[in-house]
């Protein structure tokens, strides 16, 4: 498996009324952060794709801000302060381990984001309660178990075949310790 990184604007407490009002439409009073790839929620802070990006970036439908190069990123990146910096694998067939890499990175959990990455099942649907429950989040919006995010990826599939949010992929979100 072949990690990807994309760093994010946070969302979280700090952001006021915008964070009030979302955790209350949402029902997520409990969560700490949200750390998703949810577009709309968690943007890219680098949404501009440049000419010398390309040789770095995954070069596919709907992932172009997502870089195959750790380093690369980190150096555009590096003046962007209040961020996220995540490193994913998208459909792992297990739970991923960390890369080796300069900076370490910690497992937040899983997140199910439709194909276009624009919006999460989990978090920025307004729920699917025959699917899962809002109570198996944890505080960072996220699932905590490979298997429960591939059952709920199917779930959605199955129950909701004309939601366009429901066709899903399955990423295995890590955020950097410190960068």
């Amino acid at each position: 498996m072949e990690p990807w990184y994309i760093a994010t604007k946070r969302f979280g407490p700090w952001d006021g009324e915008a964070w009030r009002k979302y955790t209350d439409w949402a029902g997520l009073g409990a969560l700490r952060e949200l750390v998703s790839l949810d577009a709309i929620l968690c943007p890219t802070v680098l949404p501009e794709i440049r000419d010398d990006y390309w040789p770095h970036i995954v070069n596919e439908d709907f992932m172009l801000n997502f870089f195959t190069s750790l380093d690369f990123l980190l150096d555009e990146i590096a003046t962007i302060p209040d961020r996220n910096l995540l490193c994913v694998f998208r459909n792992p067939p297990r739970h991923p381990a960390p890369p080796d890499a300069r900076i370490p990175f910690d497992f937040a959990g899983y997140d199910v984001v439709d194909i276009h990455g624009d919006v999460s099942a989990l978090t920025n649907c307004g729920g699917f309660p025959d699917v899962f429950s809002s109570a198996e989040l944890q505080p960072f919006g996220l699932l905590s178990s490979h298997d429960r995010a591939v059952e709920v990826q199917a779930g959605l599939r199955q129950l909701h075949r004309d939601e366009p949010h429901a066709n899903c992929h399955v990423w295995a979100i890590f955020r950097a310790a410190a960068d």
